[in-house]
């Protein structure tokens, strides 16, 4: 089967007024004609049924549709007929049912409105929001379902069941710790994965090793030790600190090196005032002598008139585990 068929499916869909909702009757009976008999239709939708012949089908098979009508008259003449039978569930199966379909929903609301219930204020300033969707009794859970195990298998926890108190925990580190963590709202499903893979595998705190630590540690300690040394040095000369973000140092060190791991060779940065000089100094390398000089005035090439130094752009090439990337800070105007 030849992929060329399926855009000319859509190309005539999107084509086409006759092919909205307002005629699926219409479409459907022409359709079904079609399927018993294919002369009984016009050449034209002739045409158009027999390139939906050639779409595959949602499991990837590729065979042709049959006639639905006759199967559809059969159901009806077998509930005619009186012989389907409603199986129904035992009270103790139906609430057990229930409870699971509550579990999933709670895993999908710490997905989805966890953030909000994260512990970002590091003086405990104000006690955190209420959010009812995040506590179990929401779901008609009591402490007696605290260590009744449920199905977690789409889950990223690393078990297939837990007890609800274990998965709360889980939920509750993951999506409620120091760190709030916001991706429901794209559409791709597998971006969502991807960040649920990420986020519940560490439970959003990542093992480090203590080379990984000391290293960001150093990252975090030239970023704040520079802003230090400005504030101290050239008080009440405008800088646009980045004090308070110095772990963005730490994530642009990890970002550039994770690129230049997967062969990139080039990384173009654009940013607005708030932290480019520590970013010029401690990501793209920039002398601090340099920038001292423009703070002083005494730089070979002082900036033109009206100009500040945290418009100036910059490059340079960094080394990586994957080879040198160029990097380069885009100049930023008023």
């Amino acid at each position: 089967m030849s992929d060329s068929s399926t855009p000319s499916v859509y190309a005539a869909y999107q084509g086409n007024t006759y092919l909205f909702g307002g005629n699926a009757p219409y479409v459907e009976e022409m359709y079904e004609n079609y399927l018993a008999n294919p002369g009984s239709v016009p050449d034209n939708w002739r045409t158009y049924f027999d390139a939906l012949q050639h779409v595959p089908a949602a499991d990837g098979t590729n065979t042709r549709d049959v006639p639905h009508q006759p199967v559809i008259n059969a159901f009806a003449e077998l509930a005619k007929q009186g012989t389907t039978k409603v199986v129904q569930a035992s009270g103790a199966d139906s609430e057990l049912g229930r409870k699971r379909t509550a579990v999933q929903q709670l895993i999908a609301a710490y997905r989805n409105v966890g953030a909000r219930w994260a512990d970002l204020d590091p003086l405990k300033r104000a006690e955190r929001p209420a959010i009812p969707e995040l506590e179990p009794s929401f779901y008609g859970f009591t402490d007696a379902d605290l260590e009744t195990v449920f199905n977690t298998s789409n889950t990223f926890f690393g078990k297939d069941t837990m007890s609800l108190r274990d998965l709360l925990n889980a939920l509750r580190e993951t999506y409620c710790g120091t760190m709030g963590a916001e991706y429901m709202y794209t559409t791709d499903q597998n971006h969502k994965r991807w960040w649920q893979q990420r986020l519940e595998s560490a439970r959003t705190n990542p093992k480090l090793s203590a080379e990984q630590k000391k290293h960001v540690l150093n990252r975090l300690t030239a970023a704040e030790g520079l802003e230090r040394f400005l504030h101290t040095k050239y008080v009440g000369q405008k800088r646009f600190s980045l004090e308070g973000g110095e772990s963005f140092i730490v994530s642009m060190d990890e970002l550039i090196n994770q690129a230049g791991a997967k062969g990139v060779q080039e990384i173009v940065i654009g940013m607005a005032h708030r932290g480019r000089l520590n970013v010029l100094v401690n990501s793209l390398g920039k002398m601090p002598a340099d920038l001292f000089a423009e703070f002083d005035h005494t730089a070979p090439e002082d900036l033109p008139s009206g100009d500040v130094k945290y418009h100036q752009g910059f490059s340079s090439d960094v080394t990586t585990p994957g080879g040198p990337v160029h990097l380069s800070l885009a100049f930023n105007p008023s």
